[in-house]
């Protein structure tokens, strides 16, 4: 199980995937963050019966936790979506062992989110939050559609990333753990909270004018 956490970077053995993420560009960044988790995800999946519940449950909470509190402090993107995928990926395994089609669904719906977040940011040569503040003038369509992609991996309902959220909160309630939930739910807020500055530097910034004045 160590091991398979350790191929798909959850906590706590994480600590390799934002820095191997933040030296990629972002085509070779999007391949790790989605093709790359497909076959330890089914080996996981087929093994996820045989392994102590307790220890996919913390392992979840811990990864969804470091995700959150992670991404706070960062500037560079590439970095901030790595810490992103741990998050993600804490809430799939956290569910794994009660319902595995949401597991699936979260996973399908993350791959299809962060494709796209890769794919615009590439498109609008966004490494950094300084240089997001440019998107609006360049493309303002763009700029938006980038928007709403990063609002769906935060979880902001009513966009597609918030429903596999709900469905996976409304199960561990199902299954008596209150607890887990409401953690889980305390924790999406931190990702939401760093997602939202993105935001807000994409569309609500004016990049600065730099035209000197004439005499």
């Amino acid at each position: 199980m160590l091991a398979l956490a350790l191929k798909l970077g959850l906590a706590p053995v994480h600590f390799w995937l934002p820095e191997v993420l933040q030296g990629l560009e972002l085509t070779t960044g999007l391949i790790l963050s989605t093709w790359q988790k497909l076959a330890p995800f089914a080996l996981m999946i087929q093994t996820a019966p045989t392994i102590n519940s307790s220890l996919l449950i913390a392992i979840g909470l811990l990864s969804m936790l470091v995700g959150g509190w992670g991404g706070l402090n960062q500037t560079q993107l590439r970095k901030i979506l790595a810490y992103s995928s741990i998050a993600h990926l804490g809430w799939m395994v956290l569910i794994l062992q009660f319902a595995p089609s949401l597991t699936l669904l979260s996973l399908s719906l993350y791959i299809i989110m962060t494709s796209s977040a890769f794919l615009t940011l590439k498109t609008n040569n966004a490494l950094t939050i300084n240089t997001l503040a440019t998107s609006w003038t360049k493309s303002p369509t763009l700029a938006a559609l980038a928007a709403l992609v990063l609002l769906s991996l935060g979880g902001l309902p009513p966009l597609s990333g918030f429903m596999p959220k709900w469905l996976i909160l409304q199960e561990l309630t199902k299954q008596g753990l209150p607890l887990s939930a409401t953690l889980a739910a305390m924790t999406a807020l931190l990702s939401l909270y760093f997602y939202l500055r993105l935001c807000y530097a994409l569309t609500l910034t004016i990049y600065p004018n730099t035209l000197t004045a004439t005499a």
